[in-house]
Parts: C-alpha cells; structure tokens; sequence
C-alpha cells in the first residue's frame, strides 16, 4: 500500500506573510467602516473648511488619486492571498483524497477477509 503524504507547513515568506495580513484587515467591516469615515471627513473638510485651508477641492481629484492608487496596490496583494489559500486548499483536497483511497482499500480488504471467513464457515 501506498504512504499517505503528509501535509507539512511551508515556511511563508515576508511577502506572503504581509499580503495575508492585508488581506485579512483589509477584508473585514472594521476596515471598511474606518474607510468610510476616513472618506467623509475628507470630503466634509474639504468642503466646509475655508478657502485657505481647503486642499482638495469639490470633485476631490486627490481624494480619487488616493483611493485609485491604494485599489492598485491592494488588488495584487489581495490576489497573491488568494493565491496561497487555493494553493493550501488543493493540498488537502489531495490528502483527503488519498486518505480515502486508503480507507477503500482497506475496506476492499477487510470485506475480502470476511468473504473469506463466510466461505470457510460455510463448508
């Protein structure tokens, strides 16, 4: 009979590590309702502030660069987790797949023994 392979822990790198942390923060209400705050207090100072002290103005063209430019870096690094969780997944679909084939096989073999048995009994 064939060894079940075992599944051992990769070690992840820095890369890895961070791209799942961001994904994991970046993922979750917290996340989204700090942003959403984040958003309207620009844009309400932005457009109750003085003349003098306003930086981006009504369409909020920096407030869009900023937003874009974080989308552009988090869409990647959300990706890449991604990634590496589908990667972990197909490994245990393969050692449950295995697991199973040795469980068969070993019903196959203890069904053969009491066939085996039931004959003998028979006679």
């Amino acid at each position: 009979m064939k060894e079940v392979p075992k599944i051992t822990k990769e070690k992840s790198t820095l890369g890895e590590k961070a791209s799942d942390r961001l994904t994991k923060i970046a993922g979750s209400w917290g996340f989204i309702i700090f942003f959403l705050v984040f958003i309207f207090v620009w844009m309400g100072f932005n457009v109750y502030a003085t003349s003098t002290n306003q930086w981006d103005k009504y369409p909020f063209i920096l407030l869009n660069l900023f937003l874009s430019c974080l989308a552009a870096i988090q869409a990647p690094i959300i990706l890449m987790s991604q990634n590496r969780s589908s990667v972990r997944d197909r490994k245990r679909e393969e050692y449950d797949y295995a697991i199973n084939r040795k469980a068969e096989r070993q019903n196959e073999f203890i069904l053969e023994k009491l066939d085996t048995i039931e004959k003998k009994l028979k006679k």
